[in-house]
């Protein structure tokens, strides 16, 4: 069940779920703000709850707004496409042959069967950063896992919309964004030790920040860098 909570112009989507706590959400790329909350929770309690956070709400809307946005990839030749923060234009290569994606002399060559429609030309591409960002991970855990003393049970790679990572300490999994690849490897870095400490601490409380500063003590810059950031343009679907 879905109902809205309007604060002073500002509309809220309250969903009532079969869950423990109240989550929180600002989505790109208009800010929408949703509230999943137990189904027991009275409305009156979220909406005490959603003025307690009108401060970050605006704060999160802020960013997603200023955050700049990709153009529409269309996939063809000379077009930028980046690869761990650098540049690459585009070369599309007709083949009859198995897919493939290579990177030469700045350039990223995006072999394909002739006719291959935009959609399948994304699916391949978005599969070749998967590749990349699944290369990447052992070092990663191998440096971060010991230091950090906990170990991840298992680690997804997919298009997320709204998050650079997630991680469900009961289940021990962690969920990290395809587009990460695109970004400098210190993002990617930064995405993994945030997951991993959400192991020790589910929340981002207090306890969450001092883990963070101890381990890694410019992960606010890299926040900011990778906020910085254009992501990926998007038909966003609520």
């Amino acid at each position: 069940m879905t109902v809205q909570l309007d604060l002073g112009g500002l509309c809220i989507d309250v969903v009532k779920k079969n869950i423990k706590n109240v989550h929180l959400s600002v989505y790109p790329p208009s800010g929408k703000v949703r509230i999943s909350a137990p189904l027991y929770m009275e409305l009156d309690t979220i909406r005490v709850f959603a003025i307690s956070k009108l401060a970050w709400i605006k704060s999160q809307q802020r960013k997603i707004l200023a955050q700049e946005r990709e153009t529409p990839r269309e996939y063809l030749d000379r077009e930028s496409h980046y690869l761990w923060g650098k540049r690459y234009l585009l070369q599309i290569v007709e083949k009859d042959a198995t897919p493939n994606v290579e990177l030469t002399h700045g350039k990223l060559i995006l072999q394909l069967r002739p006719g291959t429609d935009d959609g399948r030309r994304q699916e391949i591409l978005d599969s070749w950063y998967r590749e990349q960002i699944k290369i990447a991970m052992p070092d990663l855990i191998a440096k971060w896992e010991p230091l950090l003393g906990v170990s991840a049970s298992r680690i997804f790679v997919q298009r997320m919309k709204t998050k650079w990572g997630s991680c469900n300490p009961s289940l021990k999994n962690i969920r990290l964004n395809t587009d990460l690849a695109k970004k400098p490897p210190e993002c990617l870095e930064y995405i993994v030790v945030h997951e991993l400490a959400h192991l020790i601490e589910p929340t981002h409380n207090a306890r969450f920040t001092a883990l963070m500063e101890l381990f890694m003590p410019k992960w606010r810059h890299l926040r900011e860098e990778l906020n910085r950031l254009p992501v990926r343009h998007e038909d966003w679907d609520y």
